[in-house]
């Protein structure tokens, strides 16, 4: 393994790591608006909301995220549609892993007994307080390892993000390759970024769980 070689890569990686965290976490925050809103619907079962919002999560839950960028790249500019790659990706992640939080989010709110709603609102709090105050620091806590683990799994599916040109850490690795053939080192990198990416998430979210577990909300 050529160490002066991947010192020379490492600019390369860097601006690779920037955008796939830029495209990555754009992605994630809307994923997490679009989960929300999505278990709220299918949660207290707004009338056809619920249901499209179902067919929504199906959808996407079970096809590959390479072929949706594929769909949005490629198919939107047929219907006119042209949006440029970094949204694409953005606006993919999203709608994937809207689907998964939004699967999270629903197992926190069912978990919630409903004897806790009642109480609330005998007690006098509004719909609005109730939700706040009691259902959702309970929904939160339950969801915690399932959304952490969303999070992960949505950084880690960006490497797909090089099949349509977007200089992400797997294309500079790839085209790297392709050009002076250092495979090992290029891949050494790879992984390297991407345990940087990936395990101040892992532990952020392992302290995050264990808080609010003490806190008194978790099982």
């Amino acid at each position: 393994m050529n160490f002066e070689v991947m010192r020379s890569y490492l600019p390369l990686y860097i601006e690779a790591m920037k955008l796939t965290l830029k495209i990555g976490w754009i992605g994630i925050v809307l994923s997490v608006i679009i989960g929300f809103a999505c278990a709220v619907a299918r949660h207290y079962r707004i009338p056809v909301i619920g249901r499209i919002v179902g067919v929504y999560i199906e959808l996407f839950r079970n096809t590959p995220l390479l072929v949706q960028l594929f769909f949005l790249y490629f198919g939107l500019p047929k219907l006119g549609l042209d949006i440029n790659a970094e949204v694409c990706g953005a606006l993919g992640l999203a709608l994937l892993g809207g689907a998964y939080m939004a699967e999270a989010f629903r197992s926190g709110f069912e978990a919630v007994e409903p004897i806790q709603t009642e109480s609330a609102l005998s007690l006098g709090l509004s719909p609005v307080q109730t939700v706040v105050h009691v259902i959702l620091p309970q929904a939160f806590s339950v969801s915690v390892p399932a959304f952490v683990a969303n999070i992960i799994f949505l950084l880690k599916e960006t490497s797909v993000f090089s099949a349509i040109s977007l200089m992400d850490l797997m294309f500079t690795a790839k085209d790297l390759i392709g050009l002076y053939y250092k495979t090992i080192e290029c891949l050494t990198l790879l992984v390297i970024f991407y345990l940087i990416i990936l395990l101040p998430v892992s532990i952020l979210g392992s302290i995050v769980e264990r808080k609010v577990r003490y806190a008194g909300f978790g099982d």
